[in-house]
């Protein structure tokens, strides 16, 4: 089972821009996909986005941040990025990082989360 923590949750004005980490241990070499989530009080989960480990490399992102988020993977650090820009005031939430192995169907491991508010 991989082992996932977030960072750079924090504060921030509407408009502004945050980068969340992840960092991965334990099986890394087994990930096929990894992905940010998102979920607001109140509110369902949401999927932000992700970005294949394997095989094609490739990033796919929700319509609602699509141009103002960036996903990106070091695999040299075990660490995964979520880039955010013009954050809007409906974005706050906690979010997750996810890990989806090889021969699974669904995200199978998670993070913690790490909460991100934004002020208006």
């Amino acid at each position: 089972q991989v082992q996932l923590v977030e960072s750079g949750g924090g504060l921030v004005q509407a408009g502004g821009s945050l980068r969340l980490s992840c960092t991965a241990s334990g099986g890394t070499a087994n990930i096929a996909e990894m992905g940010w989530f998102r979920q607001a009080p109140g509110k369902e989960r949401e999927r932000v986005g992700s970005i294949t480990m394997f095989g094609w490399i490739g990033t796919n992102y929700a319509d609602s941040v699509k141009g103002r988020f960036t996903i990106s993977a070091d695999n040299a650090k075990n660490t995964l990025y979520l880039q955010m820009t013009s954050l809007k005031p409906e974005e706050p939430a906690v979010y997750y990082c996810a890990a989806r192995q090889r021969g699974r169907a669904v995200f199978n491991s998670w993070g913690p989360g790490t909460q991100v508010t934004v002020s208006s």
